[in-house]
C-alpha cells in the first residue's frame, strides 16, 4: 500500500507540474533563456585555466608530500648551484632536452653537435645562471671488460636548473627563460643525419594537459552537430502532423543551455577550468536527452482526443517519475564523489560541476523543454505542419496535388489513422521494435545463444577485473602529439633501464663509524645501486690505509681530509653536522638510490616506493625516501578507486532503501543486478582495452552506474508492473513502451562520441573508450540480456492471470443475471 501511495503521489505531483507548465509556457520558456545569457556572459569574463597539475591529479592527502617537506627542511636547495640531483625535492624551474642520434650512430662521436646545442642555450637572451647535469641513454657496454665501460650511446640528456628561490619576480624571469628555451630548441630543425631534440620544461606538463581542451574545441562542436542530427531525425515521422523533429532538436538545445548555465555558476564561484571537465558535456548530454526522449514518448502514449494541456500533464505524470528518480541518483552518486574521502582534486571538481549540471538539466527539461512541448502540442491540436508550421490542407485538396506535395503535407488522413489504431505506431523505431525485434528476441531458439553471449561477456569482464592497473603516469592525460608526450616516449625507451634517483634521508643521529650501522644501511639499500658519501668515505679510508674506527677519528678524517678533497666536496651538502658539549656529531645525512627497471615499459618508481616505504616504517633506523614522482604515485590506486566504490555503494544504498517503497521489490533487485553487471563489464573490458584506472576512467565508472540505472530502470519497472498473461508479453510491452526512447538516446550518445577519435590526445582516447563501453554494455543489457532473462526468471505473472480469470467469471455471472431478468431484451455489460 505504501508503495502504491508513493507512486500515485509522485505521479500526481508530476501531473500538477505539467499542468502548471502548460498554463504558463511563456514564463517557463523565457526564464531559463535569460539565466543562460546572464550566466554565459559571466563564464566568458571569468574563464581561467588551472595551471597546477600536481594539485589536480596528485592525491591530496599523501605521505610523500610530508616527506618532501621534511627533506626540504633538512636539506634546503639552491637549485642553480647544487649538484646533479638538485631536482630531488621539487623540480622547480628547469629546462631539459634529450639529444637523440640517428639509428646506428654513436652520440659520443657527435660531441660537436651536443656542444652547439649547449652553447645556444647558454647564449640565450635573458639567460640564467644554470647548472648542467647529464645522462646517457641507450648505452652499449664494452664486452668482456673487467669494469663496466661505455662503448656507445644513442642519446644524451642535458638538464639546466634555474635559481628561482625568493622573490616572485625571479620566478617570472625563470618562466620566461623556460618559454624561450622551448622556442629555441623547437626552432632548431634536425639535419638529415643530425641530432633530434626533445625539449621539456617545468611548465610543459601543465601546458600539454590544457592543450587537450584547445585541440578538442572543434570536435566537441562536431559531436554537438551529430547529436542534433540524430535527435532530429529520430524524432521525425512521415506523418507531418505528429512528427516532432524540432522537439528533438530543442531537447538537445535544452541540455546545451543547461551546460552553459552550469559553467557560468562554476566560474562565478572561482572555479578553474581543466581538461578533465571536457567529459561533462558528454555526461550531461547522455542523461538530459534521456529525459527529453522519455517525455516525447510519454506524449505519444497520450490520447489524441484530449486537449493539449491535459496531454502535456499526462506525459509529465508518465515520464517524469523515473526521470526524477534517476536525476536524484545522479546527484547522490556524484555528490558522494565530492566528499572528503575523494583524494583526487580533479575528481572532486568534476563531481561538483556535474552535480550542478544535472540539477540544471532536470530543471531546464521540466521548464524550457516542457514549454516547447506545450507549443508543439498546440500546433498539433490545431493541425499545423510540424516542420513548416502551416495549416495542413484537407484530404480532398491533397488528392488534386502532385505526389511530392502529398508526401510532404500528408498527415495519414484521419480515416486511415483511425483504422490503423494508434497513429504513433507508424514511427519507424516503434514499428521496427513491435513488428520485428520483439518477436525475434523472445524466440525460443534465440534464448540459448543469448545465454552463451552473456557467459562470454561475464568471463571477459571477470578476466579484465583481475588485471586492473592503477594509472599514476601523467602521460595518458596529455595531448598525444605534444612535446611532453614525445619526450616521455623517448625517455622511457632510452633512459628506462634505470629508475629515477631516490633520496634516502636519515633524520636521526647514528654511529656511522660502527660497522654494524654501516651493514644495516647497506641492508636497507639492498636491491638498489647506492650513491653514498659513506661508501665513498669507506673506500677513501681503505685506499689511503687510514684507520678511523672510533668516533673522534671518524669525524676528524671526514671533516679534515675527505670533504676537503675537490672530488668529494659535493658531499658537504649531504651531511648535517652539529656540535654539542664540545663534540661534533652527524644529526642527519642523505644517500641516493637508483634501481634498475624490470622492463623499459614499466616505470620503476612505483615498485621502488612499494619496496622502500615498508622498510622505513618497520626498521630501527629512522629514515624517509622521496622522489618528486612519489607525490603522484603515493596511494594513487586507492585514491582513484575510492570515488567509484563510494558512488557504487551510494547507488546500491539508495536502491536498497527504496526496495520496499518504490515500484516493486523485484524490480529494484533486477536493477541492482543489472547495474552491477554493467559496471563490472565496463571495468573489465576497459582494462582489456589497455585503459588504466586514472582520474578520467574513474569518472567514467561513476557515470556508468548512473547511465545503466537511467536506461534499465524504466524498462524493468514497466515489466514488473505489466498485467499481461505471460512474461514474454510483459517483455514485449516494456520494450514497446520504452525501447524507442532508450534506442534514440543511446544511438545519439554513441554517435556523439565519434569525433573524440580524431582528437590527438590520450585523455580523449580514454574518455572515448570508457563511454563507448558504457553505452554498448547498457544497450546490450536493455535489448538483449534483460529481455531474455526476464522471460524465465521471477517475478511471476500468475497473479495477473488469476485476476483476469476472476474478472472474466464475474462478467459472465452479470451477463447471466441480466439474461434471466430480461429474457426478451438481452444486453451485454
Amino acid at each position: 500500500m505504501l508503495r502504491q501511495a508513493l507512486r500515485r503521489g509522485l505521479r500526481s505531483c508530476c501531473r500538477g507540474l505539467g499542468l502548471c507548465v502548460s498554463r504558463h509556457p511563456v514564463f517557463f520558456l523565457t526564464v531559463p533563456a535569460v539565466l543562460t545569457v546572464a550566466l554565459g556572459l559571466s563564464a566568458l569574463h571569468r574563464f581561467q585555466p588551472e595551471g597546477d597539475l600536481e594539485r589536480l591529479v596528485a592525491p591530496s592527502h599523501s605521505l610523500a608530500k610530508i616527506e618532501r617537506s621534511l627533506a626540504g627542511s633538512l636539506f634546503p636547495l639552491d637549485q642553480s648551484k647544487s649538484q646533479l640531483y638538485s631536482d630531488l625535492h621539487t623540480p622547480g624551474r628547469y629546462g631539459r632536452v634529450i639529444l637523440l642520434s640517428p639509428p646506428g650512430e654513436n652520440i659520443l662521436l657527435q660531441a660537436e653537435g651536443v656542444l652547439q646545442t649547449h652553447r645556444a642555450v647558454l647564449e640565450m637572451k635573458d639567460g640564467r645562471s644554470t647548472f648542467i647535469g647529464h645522462q646517457l641513454g641507450g648505452v652499449v657496454e664494452v664486452p668482456n671488460s673487467k669494469e663496466p665501460r661505455v662503448k656507445s650511446a644513442r642519446a644524451v640528456q642535458l638538464t639546466y636548473y634555474l635559481q628561482t628561490q625568493g622573490a616572485g619576480a625571479q620566478d617570472r624571469i625563470g618562466a620566461q627563460w623556460e618559454r624561450a628555451f622551448c622556442r629555441l630548441l623547437a626552432g632548431r630543425r634536425p639535419e638529415p643525419h643530425g641530432l633530434r631534440l626533445y625539449p621539456l620544461a617545468s611548465f610543459s606538463l601543465g601546458r600539454d594537459f590544457h592543450r587537450t581542451s584547445l585541440l578538442a574545441r572543434g570536435k566537441v562542436l562536431a559531436s554537438l552537430a551529430l547529436v542534433l542530427a540524430a535527435a532530429t531525425l529520430s524524432s521525425a515521422m512521415k506523418d507531418c502532423l505528429r512528427g516532432k523533429p524540432f522537439l528533438g532538436l530543442l531537447g538537445v538545445v535544452t541540455v546545451c543551455i543547461a551546460l552553459v548555465s552550469a559553467a557560468g555558476i562554476f566560474f562565478i564561484t572561482d572555479g578553474k577550468y581543466n581538461s578533465t571537465l571536457l567529459g561533462i558535456p558528454f555526461f550531461a548530454m547522455g542523461h538530459g536527452t534521456k529525459g527529453v526522449f522519455e517525455l516525447l514518448s510519454g506524449w505519444r502514449r497520450t490520447r489524441e482526443s484530449l486537449p493539449f494541456k491535459d496531454r502535456v500533464a499526462d506525459a509529465y505524470s508518465d515520464a517524469m517519475v523515473s526521470y526524477t528518480m534517476t536525476s536524484g541518483l545522479y546527484l547522490v552518486t556524484f555528490g558522494l564523489g565530492t566528499s572528503p574521502f575523494t583524494n583526487i582534486e580533479a575528481v572532486r571538481v568534476f563531481c561538483q560541476n556535474m552535480c550542478v549540471s544535472i540539477l540544471l538539466n532536470y530543471v531546464y527539461v521540466l521548464s524550457f523543454f516542457g514549454s516547447c512541448l506545450v507549443f508543439a502540442g498546440q500546433l498539433e491540436q490545431n493541425r499545423y505542419h510540424s516542420v513548416f508550421c502551416c495549416k495542413i490542407p484537407s484530404a480532398e485538396f491533397l488528392e488534386r496535388r502532385p505526389a511530392w506535395f502529398q508526401a510532404v503535407m500528408s498527415d495519414g488522413h484521419p480515416a486511415a489513422a483511425a483504422a490503423a489504431g494508434d497513429p504513433y505506431q507508424r514511427h519507424f523505431l516503434r514499428h521496427f521494435l513491435r513488428e520485428h525485434y520483439n518477436e525475434w528476441i523472445t524466440n525460443i531458439y534465440v534464448k540459448p545463444f543469448v545465454v552463451i553471449l552473456y557467459l562470454i561477456y561475464a568471463s571477459f569482464s571477470f578476466m579484465g577485473c583481475l588485471q586492473l592497473r592503477g594509472g599514476a603516469d601523467l602521460v595518458p592525460l596529455l595531448a598525444s602529439e605534444s612535446p611532453s608526450a614525445a619526450y616521455a616516449a623517448v625517455q622511457r625507451r632510452y633512459f628506462g633501464d634505470y629508475g629515477p634517483v631516490i633520496g634516502f634521508y636519515v633524520y636521526e643521529p647514528l654511529a656511522y663509524w660502527n660497522g654494524s650501522v654501516q651493514a644495516e644501511l647497506r641492508r636497507l639499500c639492498g636491491g638498489f645501486t647506492a650513491l653514498s658519501w659513506l661508501e665513498q668515505y669507506a673506500q677513501f679510508l681503505r685506499l689511503g690505509n687510514v684507520s678511523a674506527h672510533g668516533r673522534g677519528d671518524f669525524l676528524r678524517v671526514l671533516q679534515g681530509a675527505f670533504l676537503r678533497r675537490p672530488e668529494f666536496q659535493h658531499f658537504r651538502n649531504d651531511i648535517i653536522f652539529s656540535r654539542a658539549g664540545g663534540h661534533d656529531s652527524i644529526v642527519a645525512s642523505r644517500l641516493y638510490l637508483v634501481a634498475r627497471a624490470s622492463s623499459p615499459s614499466s616505470p620503476s618508481s612505483s615498485s621502488a616506493l612499494r619496496q622502500l616505504r615498508p622498510r622505513a616504517l618497520s626498521q630501527g633506523i629512522r629514515f624517509i625516501v622521496f622522489n618528486p614522482s612519489f607525490v603522484f604515485m603515493d596511494h594513487y590506486g586507492l585514491a582513484v578507486a575510492v570515488p567509484v566504490l563510494i558512488a557504487g555503494l551510494g547507488a546500491l544504498l539508495v536502491l536498497g532503501l527504496t526496495f520496499f517503497l518504490v515500484i516493486h521489490p523485484l524490480g529494484n533487485l533486477w536493477l541492482i543486478l543489472s547495474v552491477t553487471s554493467v559496471e563490472l563489464g565496463v571495468l573489465g573490458l576497459m582494462t582489456l582495452w589497455d585503459v588504466d584506472l586514472d582520474c578520467v576512467s574513474t569518472l567514467c565508472l561513476i557515470y556508468a552506474v548512473n547511465f545503466a540505472v537511467d536506461h534499465c530502470a524504466p524498462l524493468l519497472y514497466t515489466f514488473v508492473l505489466a498485467t499481461e498473461r505471460t512474461r514474454t508479453q510483459c517483455v514485449k510491452s516494456a520494450l514497446q513502451e520504452h525501447g524507442t526512447a532508450i534506442l534514440q538516446n543511446i544511438a545519439a550518445f554513441l554517435l556523439g562520441l565519434v569525433p573524440l577519435l580524431f582528437v590527438p590526445s590520450n585523455l580523449t582516447f580514454t574518455l572515448f573508450k570508457c563511454l563507448l563501453l558504457t553505452g554498448a554494455c547498457t544497450l546490450l543489457h536493455c535489448f538483449v540480456i534483460l529481455p531474455v532473462f526476464l522471460t524465465f526468471f521471477p517475478p511471476s505473472k500468475k497473479h495477473h492471470k488469476k485476476k483476469k480469470r476472476a474478472k472474466r467469471k464475474e462478467r459472465e455471472e452479470i451477463e447471466c443475471i441480466e439474461i434471466q431478468e430480461n429474457p426478451d431484451h438481452v444486453t451485454t455489460v
